[in-house]
């Protein structure tokens, strides 16, 4: 029995349950990884935003990234240090919020950056530009920042010879839980286009999606390929961002039955739950979650999944149990903390699920409980 199911009865349902003993395994290894490539490893807020964990990850980290004025906010007010932040467009109106929360900006386009650029250096904030390298192997176009036509980054072809005192660095980011091996071939891609520029650079950011606390990455190759790229060019210091890699695997979302219906000979279990509010990504991307002491395939008792709320597609695959499930029973969606946390929504008024981290002692701390209130006053 695991530390979470000994302590079931103690936590609300439904509920996001952060695991420590899982966080802090994956917060040692990306501690590892900085320290053995002399890089600089900072947390992404569009993956994982959740300010009552972060004294847990300042013990390892120490700067975040953001990718707007409320996330800029987020970092120097509840992390405690400046922002290197980043927009596919800043505004007039709140770019001074920006400033003072970030030690970096970065600029999407040319013409933001002639616009921002000089307000930013006066405030003594580094500056860089987003490149795209127009090479990717992400699967999904819904992730791919490197399709065609996309909207983020400056090809080299735009690039003046000449960018030294407006631009100190370099922001790529061409990957979504990617693989190492996948980095170091695109790493190729984006020396061929953009490394006559980097004598004029002083930092370069690789983006995000380096899944490094995936069990099947490679993560002798990527410190490999990291260290291999400090002999090349010394003088850059290195940063990575990842999201999904902090947070991979450090909790699940525990629901429970409400109902069971029957139509054509297809039995749904109705949760407390919804799969468009509250995990949002099985529809969109989609990718069938997974469910403990259930499978896709094979034998027992099969049972569509079903959200609870007015949407007709909010179901979810067909999955086998090894009993009849009973009104009341506890389900459970592993790996629910990255990106489904930030990313819900309260469609249809439906209770959101609390949030709370289950310590390594056994402890269960509430972070937040939802209210009528909470939905309420998102409206207007």
């Amino acid at each position: 029995m695991t530390l979470l199911e000994k302590h079931l009865q103690d936590i609300p349902n439904p509920c996001y349950v952060i695991e420590e003993d899982l966080l802090r395994r994956n917060l040692s290894l990306i501690q590892s990884v900085a320290q053995r490539a002399g890089v600089e490893i900072i947390l992404a807020f569009k993956a994982f935003a959740l300010w009552k964990s972060f004294p847990i990850f300042r013990e390892y980290i120490h700067h975040t990234t953001a990718s707007s004025p409320y996330e800029a906010r987020l970092a120097f007010e509840e992390f405690g240090s400046k922002a290197h932040t980043y927009s596919p467009a800043y505004e007039d109106e709140t770019f001074d919020v920006i400033l003072r929360c970030s030690s970096h900006v970065t600029f999407n386009s040319l013409s933001q950056l002639e616009h921002f650029g000089s307000q930013a250096r006066a405030a003594g904030v580094s500056v860089g530009l987003r490149v795209n390298p127009g090479y990717s192997e992400i699967e999904t176009e819904l992730y791919n920042p490197c399709a065609p036509g996309s909207r983020f980054g400056v090809d080299s072809q735009q690039l003046p010879p000449t960018i030294q005192g407006m631009v100190d660095g370099f922001h790529v980011h061409n990957h979504c839980e990617s693989s190492a091996e996948a980095f170091a071939r695109s790493l190729q891609h984006v020396e061929e286009k953009f490394s006559s520029w980097f004598p004029q650079l002083k930092w370069i950011n690789f983006g995000g999606g380096h899944l490094m606390t995936r069990k099947d990455y490679n993560v002798d190759l990527l410190i490999q390929t990291l260290n291999d790229f400090h002999h090349r060019w010394p003088h850059l210091h290195v940063i990575l961002e990842p999201g999904s890699a902090f947070a991979w695997q450090t909790g699940p979302l525990v629901a429970r039955v409400v109902d069971i219906v029957e139509s054509h000979a297809i039995r749904t279990a109705i949760l407390n739950v919804s799969f468009t509010c509250h995990m949002p990504d099985c529809l969109e991307m989609p990718y069938q979650p997974e469910v403990r002491g259930a499978a896709q395939q094979g034998e027992g008792f099969r049972y569509r999944l079903g959200g609870n709320s007015c949407l007709s597609g909010d179901v979810m695959g067909d999955w086998y149990f090894d009993h009849e499930l009973q009104v009341g029973e506890v389900i459970i969606f592993e790996d629910m903390i990255h990106y489904t946390t930030v990313k819900t929504t309260m469609f249809n008024g439906i209770q959101h699920p609390s949030i709370g981290m289950l310590h390594s002692d056994g402890t269960f701390e509430l972070y937040r409980e939802f209210t009528y209130e909470d939905y309420r006053d998102r409206m207007c």
